[in-house]
């Protein structure tokens, strides 16, 4: 999706001479943006909500195009292209006019109305980098993709055997227009065990011309996610990090994930008290964050640095940098887990 980031804050002097090279390596052009809609308002506290996916599941897959992505030992993974999905969006049912005013301003951020869930960041595909290259064993583990936009993450979660994956984002256009559809996408395939190894190359009875526009070919008529589907061990919510915790920590008993990722979310420093906060009290004991991010988010002032010093202040966590990309503006792969007692 052509957007790009037009956070409208200062810039430190010092920043400014990088501003041209971190727009070559990025490939954002950077455009004027209506100040009201990125200082802090009235909708920048959202409410949480649980989205559950409609019955006939097939009808948010109609006329999809769809992109995959495949990378070494990881199962394949779906979604749809971002170019159509810009095309379309007017035709789409956007109760909080995300996809109008994002297009009309051409930005990724509107601080408090929207936050750029509609895009893949380079850093997601960063951390499945990662994950491919650790072999990060998923099998019966919760799993909670925060922040999750595309949703990526989570799917590969799922398609390797989590028992549970939850996914967040902060807009409910993001959850029901992208997420959904792309884990809809990706659970086409429940006779397949969820080893990674889902495609085998063979057509089942009645998918012989294999995939159409890269989805896979539907295998039946969804009416609702049988128990015992991939659909059927996620669920779906919306809201700020606030709100959806508290939603979450009135479940009985409130989750504890196995496994935290999240991608592309410290890029405001007024968002690292909550991000902290979900962190700390949905974690289970033993379980591990992996967070990908840019060393620096020009115009906006967050990034891995100012992050680390909030995390060492609080003393909860301990953090490791698993992987680094040094070419371009510099990203990393940030492993969190409890400090011992």
């Amino acid at each position: 999706m052509a957007f790009s980031f037009n956070f409208d804050l200062k810039i430190k002097t010092d920043e400014a001479v990088n501003q041209d090279k971190i727009k070559k390596d990025q490939g954002h052009e950077e455009k004027p943006v209506d100040s009201n809609d990125t200082k802090p308002s009235s909708e920048k506290v959202k409410e949480a909500k649980e989205h559950s996916p409609p019955l006939d599941c097939q009808s948010l897959l109609e006329d999809a195009v769809c992109e995959t992505f495949t990378l070494g030992t990881l199962p394949p993974i779906h979604y749809l292209n971002e170019s159509v999905f810009e095309l379309t969006m007017s035709e789409l049912l956007d109760g909080e006019n995300v996809l109008s005013r994002t297009a009309a301003q051409n930005t990724d951020l509107i601080s408090g109305v929207y936050e750029g869930g509609l895009k893949v960041w380079e850093c997601t595909y960063d951390l499945l980098e990662h994950l491919e290259a650790e072999g990060e064993a998923f099998s019966g583990k919760r799993v909670l993709d925060l922040g999750c936009g595309a949703g990526l993450l989570g799917i590969l979660a799922l398609r390797r055997g989590a028992r549970e994956v939850h996914f967040q984002d902060y807009n409910s256009t993001v959850i029901e227009r992208l997420t959904l559809p792309n884990v809809l996408l990706n659970c086409e395939d429940d006779d397949d065990d969820d080893s990674g190894d889902d495609d085998d190359g063979g057509a089942g009875e009645g998918d012989e011309e294999g995939e159409k526009d890269g989805c896979p070919p539907p295998k039946r008529k969804a009416t609702g996610p049988p128990r015992d589907s991939k659909l059927a061990r996620c669920r779906f919510f919306s809201g700020s990090w606030t709100t959806f915790l508290t939603q979450v920590l009135n479940n009985d008993p409130p989750p504890k994930y196995d496994l935290i990722m999240t991608s592309e979310t410290i890029y405001n420093t007024d968002y690292y008290p909550a991000l902290h906060e979900v962190f700390h009290r949905l974690l289970d004991q033993g379980g591990l964050v992996y967070l990908a991010t840019k060393a620096h988010y020009f115009g906006v002032g967050g990034g891995l640095y100012l992050f680390q010093n909030f995390v060492e202040e609080k003393d909860i966590f301990k953090m490791k940098r698993v992987k680094n990309v040094e070419h371009g503006l510099q990203r990393h792969v940030v492993a969190m887990s409890f400090k011992k007692p």
